[in-house]
């Protein structure tokens, strides 16, 4: 997963038309690390998807025009637009995530 860093690099990442996953996350959120201990095996699983990850610390603007109010939380885009949503209390565990996934997988 490769970590975007600001926000262009955000803006050009979600502007792709195959869809991209991008994680919000900080490093002081323990169901992030709980999520980084399967996220892998997840990714490796959907390979249609291109994923990403951010610090929402590090992109406040970015997480409020998306409504990330919680993390982590996963969001899809496609051709800059925003085309799903995991909130963070949905997205605890590798099974929540993969069925998520699946409402995308099409």
């Amino acid at each position: 997963m490769e970590r975007l860093q600001d926000a262009q690099q955000f803006e050009q990442a979600i502007a792709s038309a195959t869809p991209v996953v991008v994680k919000f996350f900080t490093t002081w959120c323990p169901d992030c690390v709980r999520m980084d201990q399967f996220i892998d095996e997840v990714i490796a699983a959907y390979p249609q998807f291109t994923w990403y990850d951010i610090n929402r610390d590090d992109v406040p603007d970015i997480a409020e025009t998306y409504n990330v109010m919680g993390i982590p939380s996963l969001l899809v885009f496609q051709n800059g637009e925003k085309i799903a949503h995991l909130h963070s209390a949905n997205a605890k565990t590798r099974e929540q995530v993969e069925e998520f996934l699946q409402t995308i997988k099409g």
